[in-house]
């Protein structure tokens, strides 16, 4: 399969002071993956795989309910080509 980019935030529903550090968490688990990625101001954007990303999402959402997330909201953006799609080649000129 070719390689992916996965857009992926996550707001879990706990109390406001919680919020950071079960998204640093999340951050930690997406980093601890290997995958490449890159952490935005609204989301966190991964390379790699669509079956392995797709596994950090779900991973993502049941740490967040481990931290005490009541309720976890995802928005999950996916940009898939046959030939593959890296986030350099989006973005590369603008570095």
């Amino acid at each position: 399969m070719p390689i992916v980019n996965v857009s992926l935030q996550v707001l879990p529903v706990v109390p406001e002071d919680r919020v950071y550090p079960v998204v640093d968490k999340v951050i930690e688990l997406i980093a601890s993956s290997g995958v490449k990625y890159e952490v935005g101001p609204m989301e966190t954007t991964m390379e790699g795989e669509y079956d392995q990303l797709m596994d950090l999402v779900k991973r993502a959402q049941e740490l967040c309910v481990r931290e005490g997330a009541a309720r976890v909201v995802s928005v999950v953006k996916i940009d898939y080509k046959p030939g593959g799609v890296t986030m350099a080649e989006k973005v590369g000129r603008y570095r």
